[in-house]
């Protein structure tokens, strides 16, 4: 545990630092977000963050192989999977830098996402099996597993996207995300006494440092924004490190909960769903966002600003409370969905869970009316 805590540390720091690097970049290419009608910052923001992001990432790849731990305990198909990870998360990254800098158009883009989410498939980073009933698994043929991990690297990549509307809030999302996969990853290791050094581990602690060192640069009010270079990297490097989870456990040791005891079918699939829960704020959103513009007769990859995000700052919230409004959304589901795989019957999680859906809601529609301004009162002469 200490050297994941110190591969976080290091990714966090090295992406602040590198963040002050990719501000001046973006300034000096001109990579700065301009102001629309759609957007929420008043005044022109760098982008680039990505650079800064993919930067820490390395970083923290590097030192993880010389810590003495991660690598003399795990198997060597750990860093091998990782280091495939960075370089399809490198790849998609200069097409985002390359949308930031050009705004390319959104086939453009969609081709860049396949290409990436192919190299992963091509050097064996793809679904390989599912649990079925009884501990049975349900292998998949390699056209399957190819075209199963690219309809989620696709989606999750897009749902990223879709979602980083507000200062600090892909980041802060994507983070939260990032670190309840950690907490899953760690835990079933432990509680089946299998090495503690997993690529689903590394890649989800490389990941929550690199989003935390960005948020003191991103965080309302933003000096930086991540750009496409970064939600489109952060994005695949969280649905690829749930990918490799297929392929570094059995079913057997996903169906046994934290304490070994055997679980009913739903938390033994439940796990494999990871990619989707842990983003489903995101892509709920980007659901309604392309039923609402296929409705309105307007192609699915059409701006605008009716987003979940949008619809807080509608109800009174104020800008860093709606942010931090959907970062309580993001920890419920991505928490909750590891809480309930891993301890599924304990009364204490559901009761856990069901407090915390209570309290959320509750600050969700109870805040903006309790901050309200009141009515004013003109001073009769």
């Amino acid at each position: 545990m200490r050297e994941y805590l110190l591969v976080f540390l290091v990714s966090a720091a090295a992406t602040y630092l590198f963040t002050v690097i990719a501000r001046e970049i973006a300034l000096r290419t001109g990579a700065v977000a301009k102001v629309r009608d759609r957007d929420v910052h008043a005044v022109p923001i760098p982008y680039l963050g990505g650079l800064a992001m993919l930067g820490g990432l390395a970083t923290a790849y590097v030192v993880a192989r010389q810590l003495p731990f991660l690598s003399s305990t795990g198997q060597p198909f750990v860093f091998r999977d990782a280091g495939i990870v960075l370089i399809a998360g490198a790849l998609i990254c200069a097409v985002g830098v390359l949308d930031d800098l050009f705004e390319i158009d959104a086939l453009t883009k969609l081709g860049g996402q396949v290409l990436a989410a192919g190299f992963l498939i091509a050097f064996g980073i793809q679904y390989v099996l599912f649990p079925g009933r009884d501990g049975l698994q349900i292998s998949l043929d390699p056209a399957q597993g190819a075209l199963l991990t690219g309809f989620v690297v696709v989606a999750t990549v897009n749902a990223v996207n879709m979602v980083d509307g507000l200062d600090g809030l892909a980041a802060g999302v994507v983070g939260l995300g990032a670190s309840a996969f950690f907490v899953f990853c760690y835990v079933v290791a432990t509680s089946n006494d299998l090495p503690r050094a997993t690529t689903g581990a590394l890649l989800s602690a490389m990941l929550a440092g690199a989003c935390a060192g960005f948020l003191p640069h991103n965080f309302h009010p933003a000096r930086l924004f991540m750009g496409d270079s970064g939600s489109m990297l952060i994005g695949l490097v969280l649905s690829a490190s749930a990918v490799t989870l297929t392929g570094q456990f059995t079913p057997d040791q996903l169906s046994d909960g934290a304490g070994g005891q055997s679980t009913s079918y739903v938390p033994t699939l439940l796990p494999l769903l990871l990619p989707v829960s842990l983003l489903i704020v995101p892509i709920l959103d980007l659901v309604l966002a392309v039923v609402r513009r296929t409705r309105a007769g307007r192609s699915p990859f059409a701006p605008d600003k009716q987003h979940l995000h949008h619809r807080l700052l509608e109800i009174g919230h104020s800008h860093r409370r709606a942010v931090l409004i959907m970062y309580l959304w993001a920890a419920l589901v991505a928490f909750g969905t590891v809480l309930v795989s891993l301890y599924p019957g304990e009364t204490w999680t559901w009761v856990a869970v069901g407090g915390a859906i209570a309290l959320t809601i509750a600050l969700t529609f109870v805040l903006p009316r309790i901050h309200a301004p009141g009515p004013r009162h003109t001073p009769v002469a």
